[in-house]
């Protein structure tokens, strides 16, 4: 089996639907976000404050090699991951990539109650739904660039994975 990679936006439930996805394949769940906590023994929220946000890039494309080299694995990467070309073209390289979507207030709902989201901290609620729209907006075509897409807004996560696991059956024959 080839990797599969959920992207997508924060809040689309790409760490959800990895762990259970990972699950019915019998196969090894990688949630990127927390690989990188470990690898740096420090918080994501911990490490944009302390050394902003291309430091945290930086830590997530080492990640990334080391991670998609792995074989048979299911994999959720953070929200931003698409935005470099060279993790874009890794996925490509490692497996099938998967795009979970939701609307922008869908995104606002499951996202304004946490706090591990460095990027929405301390807006008030018009500005989180501003920043959500805005960045929603400036990955889109990366997240469109993916081999299939499920909107994740009306679907619990099981539902989300019976549609990826019907899409694998029918691209494997």
């Amino acid at each position: 089996m080839d990797n599969v990679i959920l992207i997508g936006f924060m809040g689309v439930g790409k760490s959800s639907v990895g762990k259970l996805l990972a699950s019915r394949l019998g196969a090894p769940f990688v949630d990127l976000d927390t690989e990188i906590e470990i690898k740096n023994n420090m918080k994501i929220p911990e490490m944009f404050e302390k050394y902003g946000e291309s430091y945290f890039r930086e830590k997530e494309k080492e990640t990334i090699k080391e991670v998609a080299g792995r074989k048979n694995i299911v994999i959720a990467t953070g929200g931003g991951a698409v935005k470099d070309e060279e993790n874009r073209k890794i996925f490509k390289d490692s497996g099938f990539i998967i795009a979970l979507t939701a609307s922008p207030e869908v995104i606002y709902e499951r996202t304004t109650a946490e706090e591990n989201r460095p990027l929405l901290a301390d807006l008030s609620d018009n500005e989180k739904r501003k920043k959500i729209a805005d960045m929603m907006a400036e990955r889109k075509s990366f997240y469109e660039n993916a081999d299939y897409t499920v909107d994740t807004g009306e679907l619990s996560p099981m539902q989300v994975v019976e549609d990826i696991l019907h899409w694998l059956k029918m691209r494997r024959g």
